[in-house]
Order: C-alpha cells, then structure tokens, then sequence
C-alpha cells in the first residue's frame, strides 16, 4: 500500500473539464460496485504527544507490521517505510509505561531496522543495509504511512490529538501538502487544542483569537470578517471553495465549531485553487475525520448569561477489519445574553463514513446539519449620537431589538469524496460538494433617528423581514503526484473545479391592518423591546435572486531546482458568469479566460530558516453597486509578498515575518450617495494600494509550553488617502498555555490578549451634520485553567475579558454602535471514552 501526498494530473481545458466531471458520477457508481473491501491498514493522520511522556502499551506479538500500526495508534505517530520493508519480519509484542523512543527501540529489536524522528509526529523506518545495485534512488520509494487511529491521508495535517497549537502541513494555499515553512504566503492555524483550551465554539471565537483577522459588528448577529483591509468573502470546507453571503453574511458566521478539527486561514488571495480569490483572506474549515480505533467524548458547559452546551462525539470502526470507519458529532447550546432579552438555541448534527473499497481507493460520504434560533435578534445598531449631538452612551446590556425579533438559520452539507491512489506514487481525487441554507428574518430595531437625552423621544423603528435560500453545488478533480526531471524529483497537480451559486431572497411588508404597525420608540432609554408582533403582507414586496457560475482548470508544479530552493509555478484559468436580480435591476456579469498566476519561491538559509517570496493575481467578483444600481465589475489586481519563515524543535514551533502588498483596481469605494435602493453606493477606483507586514509565532516552546502570537500592520490608499479606516491599521494577538508538572501535575494554566487598533469614519451627527468619529483602540484579556482528574475527565475555566474592559465597535452605514461582551466564565467538563 503506498500512500503519499505529492503531485498531479489533470485536463487540458475548461470544456475538457466540464466533461469529465460529468461522467464523474457514473464512474464512481462502477467503481463502487466493483471495489471490495479489503484493507485494514487505512492510511491515518499523526497525532503527537511529547517524546519524554510516557504510555501504556500492550501490543501482543505478531506480523512487525500490525505491531508498528497499533504502536502508532497508541503513541500519536505518523510511521514512513517502504512497502516491503516489514514484509516477513515478527514482534514480540510490548507490554509497560515507555516513552515513545523507548517503546520504539524495543519494537524494533533483532529485525535489524532503525528509526529516525523527521518532523514532531513523523518517524521514518529504514534498513541500514546498502541499497542494491540497480534500486531506486533515494526518494524514489513510495512509502507506507500509518497514521494513528486510522484517519485517512487526505487529512495530512489533523491536529486533533496532537496537543500543538500549530500544524504539520496545510494545502489551503496549493494543492500540495506543504508545511507551514515550505508554503510561500502568510498562513495562521486554529488547532484542535486551542480551541479546545479556550472553548472557541463558533467561528466567531475562531475568528477573535486568530492573528491577522478583525471582527465588525453590525447587529446582534451580523458580523463582518477582515483582514488586511479587505472583507472575507472566501470561505472553504475541507479545502472546497464557497462564498460568505455579502448581503446577509450571518447565515454563515453562526457556524458551530464541534465538527472540524482546525481552522486555516490563508493571507492574501487564494486564486490558484479556487478561481475567484479575496484579497484579505480565505477561511478554510477542516472537518474531523473517522478514526480506527475506537474513541469518544461528552462534553458539558455553564457560563455567564444561563450559557448550557453539550457536545457527543464518537468515532471507531464499522467493521471488525476497521475498512469501514464513521464518526457522529452532535452538539446542542441553549444560551442567553448579556444584552436584555436576547437568547439563542442552537443544534448541530454530522456524520462521516469511511470505506477503504481497495487498499488504495478510499470512499468517503457525510453530511452536516446545523441550525440557529435566536430570540431579541436586531439586524440594527444602538443610534450613535442623541438629539443634542453627543455620544449616546446606554448601559451594555441594551438591546434595541424587539423580543420576538428572529433570524432562524439553517445550513446543511451533502459530501462525497473518491480517492485513487497509484503504485507510482500519484494520486486523483474528486470531491463532491452540494450545500443549501436557509434563513428567516422578522425584526424590529429601534435604531432610526436620535434620541432626545430628556424623554428618549425622536427614535424610530427599522423593521427586516426577509427569507432566503442558498444552494451552492461544486465539483472538483484533481491528479497529484511526482515528476522526474534532470535527476531530482518535483512534485506536479493539476485540476479543476465547476460551481454554480443560486441565492434568493424575498422581502415582506408589514400589513397595515394588522397589529404593531407603528414605527414610533416612545421612550428609547426605558426601552425593553416588548411590543405587538406585526402580521405581515402574505407576497413578497420584492425579490432578489443571484446565480453564480464559474469553472477553471489550474496548474502548478513544485520544483525541486536544488536541495535549498523550491520554485513554485501555476495558473488557473477561470471563466465566470453572473447573473443579479436585485430589487428590480437585472444585471449580468461575464468573464471568459481569465488567467490568475501563481508564482512562489522558498529558499532555505539555514536547516531552521528560509526566506520566500510569492506572486498571485487577484480576480474577485464583487456585489457593490453604484448609484444608478449598476453592479461594480470585478476587483483585479495582483498580490505580492515576502518574508522569512524558520521551524524549530523538528516543526513543533513555526515562526514568520512578512511584508506584503496588493495593487487593485475596481475597488469598491464609498460614493457618498445611495443606491435606488437606499443602500450605501460605490464606484470603482483604480490604483488602490494595500501595504503592511505581518509577524507570527505559533507551537511549541517547551514540552509544556504552547503559543500563538501574532502583529499586523496594513494600510489600504489610494492617492495617498486611506481608504479604509473602520478596519483597525494595527493589531496584536497572544494566546498561551502551560502544563506543570510535579505536585501540579494534571493542571494546566494559561491566557491571552488581543488589542485593536483605532478606528474611525465619517458620519452623520444631528447637529454638526457631517463629523469624523473615532472609536478608542481596546484590549481584551481572557484566561484559562484546565485540570485533568484521570485519563478520562478533563475540567476547563475560561474567563473572557478578564479585566472587563469596555469597548465598542460602530458602523458608519447604520450611524451606531454596538457594545462588546463584558467579562464571562464559562466552565467545561469533558469525558473521553
């Protein structure tokens, strides 16, 4: 069995590529039909645990190779060896508490193999003996990976297990499996065990504490994602492409954290792989993977505001011969809020299988189910200035929506995946992907107008009521594997990808005859939100309705052009057609040929350090429209970047240093007037220059000691102006955890801050029209204290904002403000089977 992860093959055209993935379907029904379930020894992903901790083994003697699988599993290792090499040879087996070095020593007694530590969770097992006349070159063998628990090498870069706070590689960026330091452009990781240490169950938790990425607030429930000055649009599951609803961006920031193993964050524009790239940043959610062995947790959660979650999660083979394996996650939150009168249920639902067909065709099926209830929902801000001009301070808690204010969300994901792997090292992956979410809207805010500091008189109701569907349908083929030239080895992929988007949206009146049909506050500061629920018109006002299509195919190799230089070269060639019904306006956008390169180098300076440099185009349809309702066209633009990286203690602590640019053209900026609509209105500029450099550390400073930090700096100008000020020019993140040992042993202590920057904007105040208002920068300072009881019981605090400072964020469009959490605890109890 030979399982590696590099290279490709591909097709030629993007017609080419419509036709093979059309006849995809039927081959993978012949091909399912005529597999058989074979293998036991399904490829896996490592896990780590510290090389000085010791385990409890209890391996019986058998085959050397079963010994070194169930070793694996138990120790958190990934194993590398050629395929013959335990062919024939037997174990005595293991029995004791040994470190990993020692239980390996001891595994591989009297066979006449040695092993060598490669990277934190990779060994590799080799024959000493001299390579016989005519063999392969060294590299040239394909060579086995078990991995623990059984999860599949699709997921090369599982974090679940590993206890790191950085990864082993990421593809977001390529197609290939690179680690952190071999990938040339800014990436950030959100591993397993930092979102576990500081119970990030959302993605906006996600989002806060990773570097480089800032928050908006507008709502209760809306929130805005940016980084490097520019909103995140792109967003990925398991590496396949989707895109953040711009118009109604919650239905995919309320996404539940309990069903993937980490979170990558690509800087900069993702467009080799996924065609249209933003220029901030692409979000890639990985889902946890099946494991072999058997294995399970329950999780129970109280905190601040009558917070109750619970999470099951269980994993393990279907069969006795572990080719068949699934996993069930399931997670329920009942919450309140610091803001009055606002709650929210929530439900998540996913199941994966997994099914080695061959000993090198793996099948893969899931789907995904979440859902999102609120109560006190506000799709509107507190009103920035009252009736005299000045700042309209009101107590944290408050909640300008009405109580029966919703927005129920629902998302699911029906996935399937096919992977082939060959004797010659390439393998040829298709993903299938179908995606539909839902959302209905009914809100009342009291956020129009200015309220008099005396009565609370001059307020007025904004009222949303909206429902939407989603589906988006992708396909993606691609071939990887190695490439032979001048007597060194490369790696080489090619691919592609078809999409289609249908999102449509209906807005509904509120019936005049009906009950709470008044739009005036009567008193804004003794407001409580409850009022009459208004029956609504039974058709829609309006209705809006967006069809996205887009196909590429891409290219890129790898090229080993010497032991310390890697050059990366690919394309995409994308074509890609809109067609928009907003609000009356038809509008059709429509690109053809569209070619994004993708050049990168890295070069190593040291054994630790290397420096890197990268260029990629920028080529991002956009949704902004100007005055006359008339759809911008598509942001271009290129994207360059520079830096070092270094990797120490064998990959177990990464730390990067970039500078970065992008020259855009389209570029949505603000028009001053408004939309026929009444939307905020733009007009493309071209020239707009985004420069800033970005400073990260991620890993594992001692056995003990985890960390992620981050600093960013970037301003976005055009003529010398900014041209993005409510986004904060700087910002910093520190995140960190530290096991004691000795009478402590079992606890774990550790903290974090993130600090933004000042932001500002003009808007609209009533009695100085016109006016700059700047928001103060702020710090958020959180802390964390886990004990393990046993082997099985788990018990975590979380303090968020710790020292309860007070801050807000404001949007100019709506004119307000919304406040940020106040301190919170949250207690977590988790049992492992």
């Amino acid at each position: 069995m030979r399982r590696t992860e590099q290279g490709g093959r591909g097709t030629g055209t993007v017609s080419a590529l419509r036709n093979v993935l059309l006849g995809s379907a039927a081959a993978l029904a012949l091909l399912t039909n005529a597999a058989v379930l074979g293998s036991a020894n399904a490829q896996a992903i490592p896990s780590q645990q510290g090389a000085s901790q010791a385990i409890a083994f209890n391996i019986p003697a058998q085959d050397l190779g079963g010994a070194l699988n169930t070793f694996a599993d138990r120790a958190g290792l990934r194993l590398l060896f050629p395929s013959n090499l335990v062919a024939g040879r037997r174990s005595a087996g293991l029995a004791g508490t040994l470190t990993r070095n020692q239980a390996l020593t001891r595994l591989l007694a009297g066979s006449g193999l040695t092993y060598r530590f490669t990277s934190a969770n990779t060994v590799t097992i080799a024959d000493p003996a001299p390579t016989p006349v005519g063999a392969a070159p060294a590299g040239a063998i394909a060579l086995d990976t078990i991995d623990v628990d059984g999860v599949p090498s699709s997921d090369p870069g599982r974090t679940e297990g590993t206890g790191s706070y950085t990864p082993s590689v990421t593809a977001t960026a390529t197609r290939f499996q690179l680690t952190p330091r071999e990938t040339p452009q800014s990436i950030s990781v959100i591993t397993q065990q930092q979102m576990n240490d500081f119970s990030l169950r959302s993605i906006n938790d996600v989002v806060n504490q990773t570097p480089g990425l800032s928050t908006e607030q507008a709502g209760s429930g809306i929130t805005n994602y940016y980084a490097r000055g520019f909103n995140v649009q792109s967003m990925q599951f398991d590496g396949m492409q989707t895109y953040l609803n711009g118009a109604y961006p919650g239905t995919d920031t309320s996404r539940d954290m309990a069903m993937y193993d980490r979170v990558e964050v690509l800087k900069g524009t993702s467009g080799l792989t996924t065609g249209a790239g933003n220029p901030g940043a692409t979000i890639n959610l990985i889902r946890k993977k099946p494991t072999r062995a058997f294995q399970g947790y329950t999780t129970l959660r109280a905190g601040s505001w009558d917070d109750y979650r619970g999470e099951l999660d269980l994993s393990g083979a279907l069969n006795e011969s572990g080719t068949v394996r699934g996993r069930f996650v399931t997670a329920h939150q009942d919450s309140r809020s610091y803001l009055s009168h606002r709650e929210h249920k929530s439900s998540l639902f996913y199941g994966i299988i997994e099914a080695d067909l061959t000993p090198d065709t793996l099948l893969t099926v899931g789907a995904d189910y979440q859902r999102y209830v609120p109560r006190g929902y506000t799709a509107g801000m507190i009103p920035l200035f009252n009736s005299l001009g000045e700042f309209n301070t009101v107590p944290r808690s408050f909640n300008p929506g009405a109580r029966w204010g919703t927005w129920e969300q629902n998302a699911s994901n029906v996935f399937t995946m096919l992977e082939h792997r060959f004797d010659n090292e390439w393998r040829i992956k298709l993903h299938l992907l179908r995606q539909v979410s839902g959302y209905d809207m009914a809100v009342a805010s009291a956020s129009g107008g200015n309220p008099n500091p005396l009565d609370g008189s001059g307020v007025s109701l904004w009222r949303y009521n909206y429902t939407g569907k989603t589906r988006n349908d992708t396909a993606e083929l691609f071939a990887a594997g190695p490439l032979w030239l001048f007597d060194r080895k490369h790696e080489l992929v090619v691919g592609g990808r078809i999409s289609r988007r249908d999102w449509r949206n209906n807005n509904f009146d509120v019936d005049p005859t009906g009950p709470g049909t008044s739009n005036i506050v009567s008193d804004f500061y003794n407001w409580t939100g409850n009022i009459p629920q208004p029956r609504l018109l039974p058709d829609p006002t309006y209705s809006n309705r967006e069809v996205h299509n887009e196909s590429g195919v891409y290219a890129a190799t790898r090229l080993n052009v010497h032991d310390r230089l890697k050059v990366l070269l690919g394309a995409r060639i994308a074509d890609y057609e809109a067609n928009l019904f907003n609000w009356g306006n038809r509008d059709r956008l429509k690109k053809s040929g569209q070619v994004i390169p993708y050049y990168g180098a890295v070069l190593d300076l040291t054994d630790a350090l290397s420096a890197y440099a990268s260029y990629t185009g920028i080529f991002m349809p956009q949704t902004a429209q100007n005055e006359q309702g008339a759809t911008l066209p598509p942001l271009e633009g290129i994207n360059t970047e520079f830096g070092l990286k270094a990797a120490f203690f064998d990959g177990r602590l990464n730390a990067s240093a970039a500078y970065f640019q992008l020259k855009q053209d389209n570029y949505a900026v603000p028009s001053g007037g408004l939309t026929p609509t009444g939307t905020p209105a733009y007009r493309p500029a071209d020239g707009v220059m985004t420069e800033g450099f970005e400073l990260e550390i991620s890993g594992q400073l001692s056995p003990q000691w985890q960390i992620q930090t981050g600093f960013t700096h970037n301003v976005s100008q055009l003529d010398n102006v900014r041209v993005v000020t409510l986004i904060p020019a700087n910002q910093f993140t520190f995140y960190s955890t530290y096991k004691l040992d000795g009478a402590l042993d079992g606890l774990t202590l550790g903290g974090g801050a993130r600090w933004m920057d000042k932001t500002w904007e003009n808007v609209r105040n009533p009695v100085h029209g016109t006016v700059l208002h700047t928001a103060p920068s702020y710090w958020v300072v959180d802390a964390m204290a886990s004990y393990k009881f046993n082997d099985n019981l788990l018990g975590t605090l979380n303090i968020r904002n710790l020292l309860d400072n007070k801050y807000y964020t404001f949007y100019n469009w709506y004119n307000g403000y919304a406040w940020g959490a106040p301190r919170s605890v949250l207690l977590t109890m988790t049992y492992k089977f």
